[in-house]
């Protein structure tokens, strides 16, 4: 019999398909980019639970009121200030009265922050330095052309805060070491644009819980930040009343 002539390609053996195919290089592959990029995620997670909310406010406050100490009981009242909405107002000069004046609630600066602080620990600052300043003007800085103490804005100035925490209070270290602040100090610091700022030393939220951070109204409403050593530091306090 004549051989037939295979005219075309060459039939070639199909080939088996790997079990499971592409699904192992895709698990491989998700399970390599998971190990890298998991611990960049879980900082990030952690970070928004980390961030300042009214719940962490209510829990280091209840934590800070059962320990007793006078410090706490600053900063307990410091955190509690950040729950008030306050506007930051820069307004010089205000009539208010006297004892216990005061601006609108819903507004202030730096030092009203720290004038409501102490108010709430029964002590008034507005009327501790008036008397200081009555008795001892003159030791006090001379910046604004005065000729005598003025209860509208005196307490309400950082300068006249500062001079009061270091005739009446104890004058601690000005460190960059976040060791040497306890909770309720009162720490002074001089802004890039060199005018003076001053806030008090609180506990950090969520796992910042052993932290220094501060409580102050830098421009931005009264607010709980990590901001201990952002700016320099000029004074560092503790003042417990007489």
């Amino acid at each position: 019999m004549t051989p037939i002539e295979y005219i075309g390609s060459t039939p070639k053996k199909q080939r088996k398909k790997p079990i499971m195919g592409g699904w192992v290089i895709m698990l491989l592959a998700v399970g390599f980019v998971s190990y890298f990029a998991w611990p960049a995620f879980a900082d990030i997670v952690k970070s928004e639970e980390d961030l300042p909310t009214n719940t962490k406010v209510e829990r280091a406050i209840s934590t800070l009121s059962k320990s007793g100490k006078y410090g706490d009981r600053i900063a307990a009242a410091a955190l509690d200030r950040t729950r008030k909405g306050v506007i930051y107002d820069g307004s010089v000069y205000n009539n208010i009265g006297y004892p216990n004046g005061d601006i609108s609630p819903d507004r202030g600066t730096s030092t009203d922050m720290v004038v409501r602080v102490y108010r709430e620990l029964g002590i008034d600052l507005q009327v501790k330095i008036h008397e200081d300043m009555s008795e001892h003007f003159h030791k006090y800085p001379q910046l604004w052309n005065q000729r005598q103490p003025d209860t509208n804005i005196d307490h309400r100035r950082v300068h006249n805060q500062q001079r009061f925490f270091e005739r009446h209070g104890v004058v601690l270290e000005k460190s960059r070491s976040t060791a040497d602040y306890s909770y309720g100090d009162v720490v002074v610091w001089s802004l890039p644009d060199g005018k003076p700022h001053i806030g008090i030393v609180v506990p950090g939220p969520g796992s910042h819980a052993e932290e220094v951070w501060v409580v102050h109204n830098n421009r931005n409403g009264t607010e709980w930040s990590n901001d201990l050593l952002s700016n320099s530091i000029i004074g560092h306090y503790r003042y417990q009343g007489e």
